[in-house]
């Protein structure tokens, strides 16, 4: 079964990302295996890393997991409206600035995270606001050094005072938790750390009198690696689309995850050019003699790392090519050697890689960033078409 929401015809589209929801359904069931003790949350921040946040988080509730991720209060705002999830799902939202929707957050029933005394004050004035009560996360800074409240007198201060307001009836503190800086690396001194800071933060919460439902601190490479560290709940994001961390953590197949995403595009045009003919861009690419031409229409614009000139690989009529000279923004060309596959002829950038076909992590290689940043960035001009949308049997 497959659907889109921008053509009718997937066949007749310039460019699709192609997205196997089946995929998706059994990397969640696979990374629960991993972490049998503790519960899932899947994270469809950033529209589910490009892959699409509301068919993503049905697939992923359909396949166990308890908990949905956002960064923003919109976006999981948007997910509580628009996903047609059941009414027990727990969505959690945690990138906020002062002046949020925290109130229309309350009266979702996200539970929201707070890592300062800033935060604490509109939220315990959206309560009041809301009449009910709010669901509350505290965020410790153990290592990483972005959000999240620096232990010591300030966590003292924050637990005190979330207690406080616990005690009024304003809100509910459900959850403690804090984040990896360096869990893609394993071994590295940091994770060790970060996991004594976490359980001395956790230890004086709950001394205090905090009792959450969950105490969480794994994100993807941590639950696939860091077994000790799975407390009551991990939080998957590039895992759930069956992608590694990264290559020092493995392959996806090592851990049984599947790439859901396949992004592909039809040959614009097919030419013969002679040889020490300039292509793209800047002429850095010069046909080395005779040869045949394709041309690719998705450049910048659509997401492809303009870094990937003269280096992404893409597989036509069976064979890997690169792209020859510079990405523009809205498309590149391919020296195809000579062969001459007709226009139209399907062009695929990324997949799973069981086709012959590169991966997202083959293009990150060839642009020189992490393959989150590959499929995240593919662009809203390129339709997502859905695959295997119903449960498996």
């Amino acid at each position: 079964m497959s659907e889109t929401s921008a053509a009718p015809n997937p066949a007749a589209l310039r460019a699709r990302a192609e997205i196997d929801l089946a995929a998706v359904r059994a990397n969640v069931r696979a990374l629960r295996a991993l972490a049998p003790g503790a519960v899932l949350m899947a994270v469809v921040k950033a529209d589910g890393y490009g892959h699409g946040a509301v068919q993503c988080a049905r697939a992923a509730v359909a396949a166990g997991a308890d908990w949905l991720g956002t960064a923003t209060p919109q976006e999981a705002l948007a997910l509580r409206a628009e996903a047609g999830l059941p009414a027990d799902t727990r969505i959690m939202c945690w990138l906020w600035t002062p002046g949020g929707p925290w109130r229309e957050a309350i009266e979702a029933d996200l539970d929201v995270s707070v890592s300062g005394m800033w935060a604490l004050d509109e939220v315990r004035e959206a309560a009041r606001a809301a009449g009910r009560p709010a669901r509350v996360q505290l965020k410790a800074d153990t290592g990483l050094g972005r959000s999240g409240c620096q232990p010591g007198a300030d966590w003292e201060e924050l637990v005190g005072q979330a207690l406080r307001a616990e005690g009024e009836g304003l809100l509910r503190v459900t959850g403690l938790w804090s984040h990896f800086a360096c869990a893609d690396e394993p071994g590295h001194p940091s994770i060790a750390a970060q996991l004594t800071r976490f359980r001395e933060m956790v230890a004086y919460a709950e001394q205090q009198g905090v009792r959450p439902d969950v105490r969480h601190i794994a994100n993807s490479p941590a639950t696939l690696t860091l077994p000790e560290a799975h407390f009551d709940l991990v939080r998957t994001g590039i895992a759930l689309y069956g992608i590694s961390p990264g290559p020092e953590v493995g392959t996806p197949a090592d851990f049984g995850l599947r790439p859901a995403m396949t992004l592909s595009a039809s040959l614009a045009l097919v030419k013969q050019v002679p040889g020490g003919h300039g292509v793209s861009y800047g002429h850095h690419y010069v046909t080395p003699g005779e040869t045949t031409l394709g041309l690719v229409p998705l450049g910048y614009a659509d997401g492809i790392p303009r870094h990937a000139s003269s280096a992404g690989p893409v597989l036509v009529d069976g064979k890997w090519r690169t792209v020859a000279g510079r990405v523009a923004m809205d498309q590149f060309v391919v020296d195809l050697g000579g062969d001459r596959p007709e226009p139209g002829a399907r062009a695929v950038l990324f997949g799973p890689g069981d086709r012959g076909e590169p991966t997202a992590e083959d293009w990150a290689q060839a642009a020189g960033t992490i393959a989150y940043e590959i499929v995240t960035r593919i662009g809203t001009r390129v339709p997502r078409v859905y695959v295997n949308g119903e449960q498996d049997g």
